[in-house]
């Protein structure tokens, strides 16, 4: 099926978190959770955000779906390396077709991958002034590749799930984690770093509720807080260094760290020390609220799940 950013959807929606560790998965309806479940996920099946064995993954799916009496049409989400984000600008364009060549035309250019290898979604953001006069259109392109995409939706329909769209884990997040003050200024002012520590570590910086910038972070569970805290900060540093090279980047207020990685309190004294900017842990569910996850569930495990329910009504 089409990489999409776009689905919509009347009913209720299921995000279904594929993380290297567990899985997650967010019934919404409203705007609301109706139902949220995990269950941890056996070695090697995923690895570094990528399905490694189909088969495998398609079983655990399954038992999962069927232990919970989950609903089969869901949105998967996806973060790794074979994942380009970037933000590129054109001439206000009015035809969809003619802005569809238009973005593959450029995309060709500003993306290390060959577009037949890939499959690639775009979303309007903003219209600008520029100081030639005129408008630009800020457009931000995704691109995944297929040979990474496919393994996923092998093992998803295998364990007999309809897929409805994929989704960016990092839109996914922002989605969640934006406040209500934000949503009511998409654009907002100023950029926010989001760092959700998941199986993989995903970046995202967002302005308002739009990400304009996303990328995984190589990260160690292994290590101690301070090592994990020093590698952290350098990576975050570097990803906010490169937003800010790119043409009409907004500065960067503040980081939110989310997800189970994330709930160490060594780990947020010591990236406060060392980024530069405030750092604060994220209410996991955002405005939906921990509140509306089971006592005996860990509520940081669902903020990519509930993120790509709703994304259905996005």
């Amino acid at each position: 099926m089409a990489f999409s950013l776009r689905n919509r959807s009347d009913h209720d929606s299921v995000g279904l978190d594929i993380d290297d560790r567990f899985l997650a998965a967010v019934v919404t309806a409203g705007g609301a959770i109706r139902q949220a479940a995990s269950m941890d996920l056996p070695e090697g099946l995923v690895r570094d955000g990528e399905v490694v064995d189909p088969a495998g993954l398609a079983e655990a799916i399954k038992r999962f779906v069927s232990d919970h009496k989950l609903p089969r049409a869901v949105r998967l989400g996806v973060s790794n390396q074979q994942i380009v984000v970037r933000m590129i600008e054109l001439p206000p364009i009015e035809d969809p077709k003619e802005r569809d060549v238009a973005v593959s035309f450029q995309a060709a250019e500003a993306i290390a991958m060959p577009l037949e290898e890939a499959i690639l979604d775009y979303q309007l953001i903003e219209r600008v002034s520029v100081a030639a006069g005129g408008e630009r259109e800020r457009i931000v392109v995704v691109a995944a590749r297929k040979s990474m995409i496919e393994p996923l939706l092998e093992a998803s329909r295998a364990a007999g799930l309809k897929v409805q769209g994929v989704d960016l884990n990092a839109f996914a997040l922002v989605r969640t984690l934006t406040t209500a003050r934000v949503d009511s200024d998409p654009l907002g002012d100023d950029a926010r770093v989001y760092c959700h520590l998941g199986g993989v570590t995903n970046l995202a910086i967002a302005v308002g509720s739009t990400c304009v910038f996303t990328r995984p972070l190589t990260t160690s569970a292994d290590s101690d807080d301070t090592d994990i805290a020093s590698s952290l900060a350098e990576k975050i540093r570097l990803s906010i260094d490169f937003h800010l090279n790119t043409p009409g980047a907004r500065t960067v207020a503040d980081v939110v760290l989310s997800g189970p990685g994330a709930q160490s309190e060594g780990l947020l004294h010591a990236l406060n020390g060392l980024i530069g900017r405030p750092v604060s842990l994220a209410e996991p569910l955002g405005t939906l609220g921990a509140y509306t996850v089971a006592p005996d569930e860990a509520p940081h495990r669902y903020t990519v799940a509930a993120g790509l329910a709703l994304g259905a009504a996005a």
